[in-house]
């Protein structure tokens, strides 16, 4: 076995010991293969300061990649020396040239761009765009809903290990209530099945899993968006269920667009920043805005501010229409 075949899997048993998820795996093993490779093979253990450096610059000004790609690698090489390779690299101070990084004030949706782009999703994805706009949720946030996330009796969804590792509740929109009980039926329709063939088992954290071994089993762990086949896990090559794909939401929703004739670039985050706005613009008070978004800075929602002052300047009559 290689030096760098064993370097990776070293990464990858670190990774899944910390619970990290598979897209965050695979990331980093992307960039410290590039890492690696940009230096000729090296093993890590031989470069420091200035092999980082300088394969950092690199990215800034050959690839030209963006800063959240670069700090993304830069990530991916500090968890390879401080957890992997078990290097202290606290006094390195990397001076790399960074990607120069720009302050993008979000694109949002008007209501009726909202409904128009809501019309052409298909049915299958249909109650996942509407939550996504209805309850401000990120793509990952509504594709790993599990149906003991929602609460009826309450009227909230549960938000679990977000982006900004903070839990949080929603509001579940009236409107789509009973459509969510359609959906939970469905599900445990599916998953009778799936058991009778021998099969109902779904991915559960680690800790979980191994504390309550039956729990996959359990229709409340379902994800209430499952795909329509039955798919070998990556990591364990366990046979199951797992959610609709990001890539097949992420399409429908760029057609959906594109039949709706929006000279706007639809993603899946569109419909968070158009709710964020849209609270704001119906006199919701920035705080609550941020705890139903999650973020774990008031700056960070502050953004939508600048969103809405840039809706009221278009108010603003050109001399030309006086």
């Amino acid at each position: 076995m290689s030096v760098k075949k064993k370097l990776l899997d070293l990464v990858r048993d670190k990774i899944r010991f910390k619970h990290y998820s598979y897209s965050t795996e695979r990331t980093y093993v992307h960039w410290i293969k590039q890492y690696i490779f940009f230096h000729g093979k090296k093993h890590p253990v031989e470069m420091g300061k200035v092999e980082m450096e300088s394969y950092l610059t690199k990215l800034a000004t050959k690839d030209r990649v963006s800063p959240t790609t670069q700090n993304q690698a830069f990530s991916a090489l500090l968890f390879l020396y401080r957890e992997v390779l078990g290097v202290d690299i606290s006094e390195w101070n990397i001076q790399a040239l960074r990607a120069q990084e720009r302050k993008h004030i979000p694109v949002v949706l008007t209501k009726e761009e909202v409904k128009l782009v809501l019309q052409n999703i298909p049915h299958a994805y249909s109650l996942l765009v509407h939550l996504m706009y209805g309850c401000g949720f990120r793509m990952k946030e509504v594709l790993n809903l599990r149906i003991k996330d929602i609460d009826f009796g309450f009227d909230k969804i549960y938000v679990w290990d977000s982006k900004s590792l903070k839990d949080r509740t929603v509001p579940l929109p009236k409107k789509l209530k009973a459509k969510l009980l359609e959906q939970v039926e469905i599900v445990q329709a599916l998953h009778e099945q799936d058991l009778k063939n021998g099969y109902g088992g779904v991915y559960i954290p680690y800790a979980l899993e191994k504390k309550y071994p039956r729990s996959k089993f359990e229709v409340k762990w379902q994800f209430l968006f499952p795909m329509k086949n039955i798919s070998n896990d990556p990591r364990t090559k366990e046979r199951r269920r797992h959610h609709i794909h990001p890539q097949t939401l992420g399409r429908n929703i760029k057609i959906a667009s594109q039949k709706a004739n929006l000279n706007k670039r639809v993603t899946s985050h569109i419909f968070r920043h158009s709710y964020a706005t849209h609270l704001l613009q119906a006199g919701i008070d920035l705080r609550s805005i941020q705890e139903l978004l999650g973020h774990k800075s008031v700056e960070t929602t502050m953004i939508y501010t600048h969103v809405v002052s840039e809706m009221n300047k278009a108010k603003v009559m050109s001399p030309l229409d006086f």
